[in-house]
């Protein structure tokens, strides 16, 4: 594949910053962390390209400025302990590990979580955590949380989920069917939750074990 650290930058220029991501941050961690890393060997030579890419179990990376929009709404300091549902690759786990001060990400596939598990330590995260479960029920032994970023669609937030958010927190997350989502952050205020919509996504369900 072409030069990743070349890659990375044109990525972090075009599709990114030129489409309004503007989070200083967020941008110097996609430039930092290496998304072919994450990719499947068959898709690494796309790893830069602005879409998803197939990661197995029927998953797939999200496309980098979808990912990019997240975070930047999510509004992470560097103090924060994030929850992340729906590891797949884990590399969102990777740049949220950049982003905060703790991460624990939630997997329902074991041979996802065991690659993505790989793959952070490989790259030398330390403040990443990687648990197999059902990501519609949270981590309430870890709750409450500052962020909580899902990775797949509901068609309404899990009721678990907000429970587990520090007031002032945020939750990033795609709501609707498979045909139509938008991403809804959502922030405690006062000890209920503040709706914003953001622009139109497709992810792949958010599945209950239940």
């Amino acid at each position: 594949m072409p030069d990743p650290a070349a890659a990375r930058h044109s990525m972090v220029e075009s599709q990114l910053r030129a489409r309004g991501i503007s989070d200083e941050r967020v941008l110097a961690a996609m430039e930092r962390v290496p998304r072919h890393e994450f990719v499947p060997e068959p898709y690494r030579e796309n790893a830069y390209e602005d879409g998803p890419l197939p990661i197995g179990s029927g998953q797939t990376i999200s496309q980098p400025y979808v990912v990019g929009l997240m975070l930047e709404l999510l509004q992470i300091k560097p103090t924060d302990k994030v929850l992340e549902i729906g590891t797949g690759s884990g590399y969102v786990t990777a740049l949220l590990a950049e982003l905060a001060a703790q991460v624990f990400s939630i997997e329902r596939h074991a041979a996802l979580a065991e690659v993505a598990r790989e793959a952070i330590h490989r790259l030398g995260y330390k403040n990443a955590q990687i648990i197999i479960g059902d990501g519609t029920q949270g981590l309430s032994e870890s709750a409450p949380f500052d962020g909580i970023l899902v990775s797949a669609a509901a068609a309404r937030v899990p009721s678990a989920l907000l429970a587990q958010l520090h007031e002032g927190g945020r939750m990033i997350i795609p709501v609707g069917g498979l045909d139509s989502q938008q991403l809804d952050l959502i922030r405690i205020a006062d000890g209920k939750p503040v709706v914003s919509v953001h622009e139109g996504v497709r992810f792949v369900p958010l599945i209950s074990e239940a």
